[in-house]
């Protein structure tokens, strides 16, 4: 018997030691770290500088909290050059970089150095504000170093993971530390607000577009931000995971310039303690569906308001963003299994994957000089503008886009409903057009912001 489990101890410790994570067997290997990873890895992580050219106002109100907002339009323009600094990651051969939106978006002249002092000029291929993340390409590249895209699913809390960029400006910096949690939602990037990996290596400003790599070189995650009260490194680093960037590669390649993502048509609100024993449930998670779009897929495959939404394509999910980044990642034309619970039994149901609808038509239209607020674009309310904005999904009617010199001096913002003009509703663009070319001298414009109604009036 002793035998025995001795033989059997010994062919495990040897299938243990022919397995592809390997201990170090001599002082040369232990001496050398990551640095041959890290050889393989830092030509695809490239230096970006970028800059663009802003309109900026001479208001001697500005930086004053209450007048810098009621005179915005104030004073007269002058052009102004903003730069920025960050990093990012070749994709391919043929020179496709990824970087955050926040370090490329809207620029006009972008620059890209590599390791090995190579410059390319670059142009944005596709750039999304709200997932914080752009597409370049290289003009002139190829045979380009490159990293690969490795399945975020498969990343687990306690991996090894190297993060290289250029904190600061100093040069290319390689850091290092684990993957310190998944699923991060609740966090925010500038305007955007999505799905993270969270890392303890540390990142600082200027990574931002950089590589998080795991220890077979992959690419896992694209550093975006971190979680700091001084402005430096404590430790908590978020990176967007490179499922999304595929994603973003696969569309960018497909032609478009704005990423388009599936819609859900749908509100709802994670399950908490308390409600999870309200529902019937064994423990909290899940999504509970508040309210849909009568053009929502989800609608239309069956659900219901009260049913519960607990895995996305094989994946558990716990909250709203968590469930858009499902859907991003299966993209837009894929069918995805949803496990859920409805009427309080479990179900599986096939959902179609739509983008948002421009239906009715948006019919875009521009106020002219006459009109009470002249220079507004306005357009119709549709899912695709819902969407856009935010709004809830009950909202009909129109939306503004632009305000306009007038527009912006009354307090109006983009985003706002338009309700209504001297007590005329507005239900169409039309509508709104005709109202405010045959306002009066005194005119009271009703709007919706949110879930707030605000009433502006003025003379002409």
């Amino acid at each position: 018997m002793f035998r025995a489990t001795l033989t059997a101890l010994t062919i495990a410790l040897a299938s243990i030691a022919s397995a592809e994570t390997k201990v170090p067997h001599s002082q040369a290997e232990i001496s050398l770290g990551f640095a041959p990873l890290v050889k393989e890895a830092a030509p695809a992580v490239v230096n970006i500088y970028a800059k663009r050219v802003v309109e900026v106002r001479d208001s001697p109100f500005g930086g004053d909290p209450f007048f810098q907002n009621l005179f915005r339009d104030f004073g007269k323009t002058r052009p102004r050059v903003q730069n920025s600094l960050g990093s990012g990651v070749i994709l391919s051969e043929d020179g496709i970089v990824v970087s955050n939106y926040h370090v490329v978006g809207l620029s006009t002249d972008i620059r890209v150095h590599l390791n090995d002092r190579r410059e390319f000029n670059a142009r944005v291929l596709l750039a999304d504000e709200e997932s914080d993340l752009a597409i370049l390409q290289l003009e002139g590249a190829s045979d380009m170093p490159h990293l690969s895209l490795r399945n975020s699913d498969t990343v687990e809390v306690g991996e090894l993971v190297l993060a290289i960029g250029n904190p600061f400006g100093v040069g290319q910096t390689v850091s290092s530390g684990i993957v310190s949690g998944l699923a991060r939602s609740g966090m925010a990037t500038g305007n955007a607000r999505g799905y993270f990996l969270q890392t303890d290596a540390p990142i600082n400003p200027g990574n931002s577009g950089g590589a998080l790599i795991d220890i077979n070189g992959d690419l896992i995650g694209v550093n975006t931000s971190i979680l700091t009260r001084s402005g430096g490194s404590n430790g908590i680093g978020f990176a967007i995971p490179a499922s999304l960037v595929k994603q973003f590669v696969d569309q960018a390649r497909g032609g478009q310039d704005d990423f388009q993502r599936p819609w859900a048509g749908m509100f709802g609100q994670p399950v908490d303690a308390d409600m999870a024993e309200g529902l019937g449930l064994e423990q909290p998670g899940g999504i509970v569906i508040s309210e849909l779009h009568d053009d929502s897929p989800f609608l239309k495959a069956g659900f219901r308001a009260g049913d519960v939404i607990l895995d996305v394509g094989g994946q558990p999910v716990n909250t709203p963003a968590e469930m858009i980044y499902r859907m991003s990642v299966a993209g837009i034309g894929q069918d995805v299994e949803v496990m859920a619970i409805k009427d309080g039994e479990p179900a599986t149901v096939r959902v179609g994957l739509i983008k948002a609808p421009e239906t009715p038509g948006r019919d875009t239209v521009t106020t002219g000089r006459k009109s009470a607020v002249p220079e507004m674009v306005l357009s119709n309310i549709n899912p695709a503008v819902l969407g856009q904005y935010g709004l809830p999904l009950s909202l009909r009617g129109v939306v503004i886009e632009e305000p306009g010199p007038t527009g912006g001096r009354i307090g109006l913002r983009p985003g706002d409903v338009l309700l209504s003009v001297d007590d005329t509703e507005i239900a169409t663009t039309s509508d709104a057009r005709e109202a405010l070319l045959k306002a009066q001298r005194k005119v009271t414009i009703e709007i919706q912001r949110g879930n707030q109604r605000m009433v502006s009036k003025f003379r002409l």
